[in-house]
């Protein structure tokens, strides 16, 4: 995203990489006065402005002489708490942003400052992106209010996040009025990320059902590593009519394809809830809940929704179940149902759950079941558990991408490498790394890289023994993809260091 460029006519080149650049540099420097007079080292000189210049006036070594020059060029910018003064408002005033990141903003002046960049570039900013910031509500609808969001034909604003920070004052008014207006009034919003908010159940929901009430177009819903247990629960214990998913529903997310509720303290209770409201996001293709406790039963009690919707025209093409408690017998049945899919998965992580080696089995007949992507890292397979997977795997694979790290395999590991690549003509990807894969092991992946034919693009082979081999980068060196080895390894120096927990 911050590597959009624009030319000047000059030919000077003022991208947003540049800005980054300029922007950190300013930050860290210690300057009493205006922004504007801040100097800009040489050695950042040629990123936005002429490569080669001899002339080296006072004037050219400033910020203000290159905002003023160059500004109508920047399309991204990241501004630090620093420089949200009422001077920065004058220093961007020909800019044309697109793209705005925002740090660190606390305190009313700073807001005022923000919000002068905000009104002047309304029409073009189609970004904005706020991280470790603490603002009291009356600030966030200031905020929104600049972006002229109650003019919202005007209003060009794609995607607007807050990140790693505070924006609520009291559980007494758990969303801001100005956030609301901006959910109502932003047509073209198509991404919102409220990540890492210290954010609440009744936040949530009041966010869920302002989106509902305004049929949002919204694509992407973010709501991550919050603590909203229980915010969808109207949905189950409401009228009968709103829990019938038979009936014909007026208000839906008919745009939403992502929700991601990953870490979010959610419960066996909240996938009950979670059936019930599925019905009003009838599109949706990605589903992440890792990091919750849902356990055995709550995944059992999401199994109905994922038979149903294998069904419907847009089916669930990715679930992510990351550390979610499951066992190996919970695992195994949710692979059951997904292999007799109408139409399966593509993309599948159930990554860091403790599954044991008796998972192995499960793992090597749902390979069959046409899933492209499989994140099993950290499962506890075992070289038992790998063995097991590979007497399974007797067809042709769909698969793509893999991981299986973090399962301590050893040489078996190899040995289920070289049949599933045997059996994938797709694959491109494999994590396997920190698997203890002994140097016994460097003939099989030697082999199984031969029979690839260079069609694998990726092989991560770090954190195993075989990486203590002296020479294993000369012996592997012949595996590359468009010149470049396609190979990670760990250095033998990295591989021996030991690990100190002393503070």
């Amino acid at each position: 995203m911050f590597n959009r460029m624009s030319q000047s006519p000059t030919g000077s080149r003022f991208t947003g990489k540049n800005i980054y650049r300029t922007a950190e540099m300013v930050s860290i420097t210690l300057f009493d006065g205006c922004l504007g007079d801040v100097e800009i080292p040489d050695a950042l000189l040629k990123y936005i402005s002429y490569e080669g210049n001899l002339s080296r006036s006072r004037s050219y070594l400033k910020l203000a002489y290159h905002c003023e020059r160059f500004g109508l060029y920047a399309r991204c910018l990241r501004l630090q708490s620093v420089h949200c003064v009422a001077e920065i408002g004058h220093l961007l005033r020909k800019s044309r942003l697109e793209f705005l990141e925002v740090h660190w903003i606390k305190s009313k002046e700073q807001v005022e400052g923000l919000c002068k960049v905000l009104e002047q570039n309304k029409e073009t900013l189609a970004s904005i992106e706020f991280i470790h910031c603490k603002l009291p509500a009356s600030l966030v609808t200031a905020i929104c209010e600049s972006l002229h969001v109650k003019d919202f034909e005007t209003n060009v604003i794609k995607n607007f996040s807050i990140k790693r920070s505070s924006f609520l004052d009291s559980s007494y008014f758990p969303l801001p009025l100005g956030l609301e207006s901006l959910l109502s009034a932003a047509s073209g919003l198509t991404s919102l990320v409220l990540s890492d908010n210290h954010m609440w159940w009744k936040t949530a929901k009041m966010v869920f059902d302002t989106l509902l009430d305004t049929d949002s177009g919204l694509q992407v819903l973010d709501l991550s590593e919050n603590n909203i247990a229980g915010w969808l629960s109207h949905f189950k214990w409401g009228s009968p009519s709103l829990i019938n998913s038979d009936r014909q529903i007026d208000k839906y997310l008919k745009s939403l394809r992502v929700l991601n509720l990953r870490s979010n303290n959610l419960q066996k209770d909240d996938a009950d809830c979670l059936k019930y409201a599925m019905v009003y996001m009838p599109n949706l293709e990605v589903l992440n809940l890792s990091d919750n406790p849902l356990q055995d039963d709550g995944i059992r009690i999401f199994v109905p929704y994922l038979v149903k919707k294998s069904k419907c025209d847009i089916p669930l093409a990715e679930l992510y179940l990351d550390n979610c408690e499951l066992s190996c017998h919970g695992a195994s049945q949710l692979l059951k149902v997904l292999s007799a899919l109408n139409v399966p998965l593509k993309s599948l992580s159930i990554g860091d759950n403790h599954l044991t080696s008796k998972f192995g089995p499960s793992l090597g007949k749902f390979l069959l079941s046409g899933i492209q992507a499989l994140n099993v890292k950290g499962v506890g397979l075992g070289s038992s558990g790998f063995s097991d997977a590979q007497e399974e795997i007797t067809e042709e694979l769909s698969l793509v991408r893999i991981n299986i790290s973090d399962n301590c395999g050893g040489i078996r590991t190899a040995n289920f490498l070289s049949k599933m690549i045997s059996q994938a003509p797709n694959l491109v990807s494999v994590n396997a790394s920190n698997n203890w894969m002994p140097m016994e092991s460097l003939p099989t992946i030697c082999s199984v890289l031969k029979a690839a034919k260079g069609k694998l693009e990726h092989l991560d082979l770090r954190q195993n023994t075989l990486c203590n081999k002296g020479n294993i980068a000369s012996l592997l060196a012949e595996f590359q993809i468009n010149g470049k080895p396609n190979i990670l390894l760990s250095s033998p120096a990295a591989s021996i260091v030991l690990y100190d927990n002393d503070p």
